[in-house]
């Protein structure tokens, strides 16, 4: 079991750390997005606004120089062009990347080559040497490791409580291993709900400006016809790789949750010869 909150805690620092740095990330570059949309405030005759304007243009040039050097003109362009809606939709985004790169240090952490594990471990158990298994399970990093190592502080109660230990481990490790998937799948879900929004915003644009100039002009509702594709594709485009990265990720944990019913399994039974 202290084996089991010692993974917990490295696995929780590595997440708070990775997310830290991900919001700081999310702080900056909304902060100079932000920046550039408030350079197109109107001129005024006074020479004071004149002058304060002109500073506003120098300083939101470099922000907007070195958003686009970050992620490209085009992405900053689009984002822009789709409005509002674009700001929830890159805290999604960013969410969703500070997860997947939790996920991916994680499980790549979790996992171990069972069988030579397995190959180490049954032996010392068959001898009967609980103590160095123990020490075995200790020094391995993953899941595996600590379920079987739950079940080794109670070898010498008894195979039931043997059992009961390995499956409280194996539930356990299991709800730490689907950690963060909540968060993938709320941003495969949200993203193309506040692309859809972004469209009803850009329709109702268009529409407004249709009705203000009493005729319809592709001129006039091209702006909001564009505001309602861009929302759209982003929506999509932000939750079709999330919807992969999830996939893969409940892949690689449906494997370690195979893993721990060998180990388990390999265990009980050898227990169960030497009683």
């Amino acid at each position: 079991m202290v084996k089991i909150k010692e993974d917990i805690q490295v696995y929780t620092n590595k997440k708070l750390r990775i997310l830290f740095l991900a919001l700081l990330l999310v702080g900056m570059f909304v902060g100079n997005l932000c920046a550039q949309e408030a350079v197109t405030a109107e001129d005024t005759t006074a020479i004071v606004e004149e002058v304060v304007v002109v500073e506003e243009t120098a300083q939101t040039g470099g922000m907007e120089a070195f958003a686009r050097k970050i992620v490209g003109s085009g992405l900053v362009d689009l984002f822009i062009k789709g409005g509002w809606v674009m700001y929830p939709m890159l805290i999604l985004v960013i969410w969703a990347l500070a997860t997947s790169i939790w996920k991916i240090i994680s499980l790549r952490y979790a996992k171990i080559s069972v069988h030579d594990f397995l190959a180490k471990l049954l032996p010392l158990v068959k001898d009967k040497k609980f103590d160095e298994a123990t020490e075995l399970c200790a020094k391995t990093r993953g899941p595996v490791a600590s379920v079987l190592h739950a079940g080794l502080l109670k070898a010498d109660k008894g195979s039931e409580e043997v059992e009961k230990a390995v499956e409280h481990a194996a539930i356990l490790e299991m709800s730490f291993l689907e950690k963060g998937l909540i968060a993938l799948a709320t941003t495969i879900n949200l993203a193309p709900m506040l692309g859809f929004l972004g469209t009803v915003v850009g329709m109702i644009q268009a529409f407004e400006a249709i009705a203000a100039a009493g005729e319809v002009e592709p001129t006039i509702v091209a702006s909001g016809i564009s505001v309602a594709l861009i929302t759209t594709a982003s929506g999509l485009a932000v939750a079709i790789p999330i919807q992969l990265f999830n996939n893969f990720f409940v892949s690689i944990i449906d494997g370690l949750i195979i893993d721990m019913q060998t180990g388990s399994e390999k265990l009980t039974e050898t227990l169960s010869e030497i009683k």
